[in-house]
């Protein structure tokens, strides 16, 4: 730094720090280390929003009650989130002035993480426009303008297959897909039934109906929705890694693997492993199920909860191994092993008193097996009240997830709503 005064005023939303330029030089955020190998008033300028020769005061519009928090990591070297303010607000504010989320403490990293993926955050041609020219680079702002205009419609139609609440035509078209996912799986069901291999061999037109049209239709329905919405997204990558997008896959593929394992197979008796093959693939249609997590809050809630709380239960899971293996290898001791001549051949095994374990601390209790000895009994005590306990644990954290997760997906959805409102009037 060439100019100004050996004292440098930094001015953070109307907040002023006091620094020599020794300090400036060596300062660990990037961005005010960067004034002090600015040569002139233009090089300063494009560090920060203001410059003031005579104070030599340099002026950032940005949030002032951040920047405490970041200068209380530059003092103490740990770095937390401002209290009431959103993750991605501070996080914005931290990649402004040159730190990333590895500078976090643990606890916000997870919040951080949580919070970016499961926000999804879109930007309106006019709220880009805003932010470019805030920052004085026009020319960006028609060479930007020109591209959205050219992929508008992918856009628009990319929110109506993917966001059901975006439009009038996004919800058409998720209240058709339910009809047809619902009318796949009554046809599944009915085809279960013992009269169904008897109407099937009639060939009248509603048979031909039942039997042919409708499964087609429905498959026809999924693959072009799939096929439409992996054109017109943004990233074919992550399109596919998507969960959701892998159940469509597994949901579509085995009704053309069944046509054609059964165009080369035909009638022939002697492949039976074809036929177990066909069942398996017809069977798998239920995963159409899954795709009313598109258009319903409460199955997305759930999956939300599941993917935040997914160390929860991998706790717990843990808990019930824990206990299904102390417990098994106690309850074969106590039943089959002491006493061979008035042994429970129930619990012959480990493995076999493991389905035993696992009924009893779930409070299910069949009672197809069942403990007669005094010791094993006492055990099954046990065993219950522990089960009782060790699956309570966890299942706070989860409820108060889950809580969380209706909460923001209500909250996400009723802005869809008023937006699919001031659509519907304008």
């Amino acid at each position: 730094m060439k100019f100004g005064k050996n004292i440098c005023i930094l001015n953070v939303g109307g907040t002023k720090y006091a620094f020599t330029r020794e300090v400036i030089k060596d300062f660990p955020l990037r961005r005010v280390s960067r004034l002090h190998s600015c040569s002139s008033e233009k090089e300063v300028l494009e560090v920060c929003d203001d410059y003031d020769r005579e104070r030599n005061e340099f002026f950032f519009d940005r949030h002032s009650e951040a920047f405490v928090f970041i200068m209380l990591y530059v003092r103490s070297g740990k770095l937390r989130f401002v209290p009431q303010m959103c993750e991605l607000s501070f996080y914005n504010e931290m990649i402004y002035w040159g730190l990333e989320s590895s500078h976090l403490e643990f606890c916000c990293q997870r919040r951080l993480e949580d919070r970016m993926t499961d926000t999804y955050t879109y930007f309106s041609e006019e709220d880009i426009k805003a932010e470019v020219e805030s920052r004085g680079e026009e020319d960006q702002v028609t060479r930007f303008a020109s591209e959205r205009g050219n992929a508008r419609w992918l856009e628009r139609m990319r929110r109506t297959f993917e966001e059901p609440a975006s439009s009038v035509a996004a919800q058409i078209l998720a209240s058709v897909s339910v009809v047809f996912v619902i009318m796949s799986m009554v046809i599944l069901c009915a085809s279960t039934l013992p009269d169904w291999d008897t109407a099937k061999n009639n060939t009248d037109d509603y048979s031909i109906y039942a039997f042919v049209v409708n499964p087609a239709v429905c498959i026809g329905w999924f693959t072009a929705e799939c096929i439409v919405r992996f054109i017109v997204s943004r990233d074919k990558c992550e399109f596919v890694r998507r969960p959701l997008n892998i159940i469509d896959f597994l949901a579509i593929t085995p009704y053309y693997v069944s046509v054609a394992v059964t165009a080369l197979t035909g009638e022939n008796p002697q492949l039976q492993r074809a036929g177990v093959t066909l069942r398996v693939l017809r069977m798998m249609r239920i995963f159409w199920l899954i795709k009313l997590a598109r258009h319903f809050l409460g199955l997305q809630t759930l999956g939300l909860t599941l993917r935040r709380c997914y160390r929860e239960m991998v706790m717990l899971l843990v808990f019930v191994c824990v206990a299904m293996a102390i417990f098994s290898a106690l309850a074969q001791l106590l039943e089959h092993g002491l006493d061979l001549e008035t042994s429970n051949e129930d619990y012959a095994s480990i493995p076999a008193a493991c389905w035993w374990v696992i009924i009893s601390m779930t409070t299910v209790g069949y009672g197809d097996m069942y403990p007669i000895t005094i010791p094993g009994r006492v055990l099954g005590g046990v065993c219950v009240v522990s089960g009782i306990v060790l699956l309570a644990l966890p299942i706070t954290f989860i409820y108060h997830s889950f809580v969380q997760c209706y909460h923001e997906l209500k909250f996400r959805s009723a802005r869809c709503v008023r937006s699919l409102s001031s659509e519907f009037l304008n």
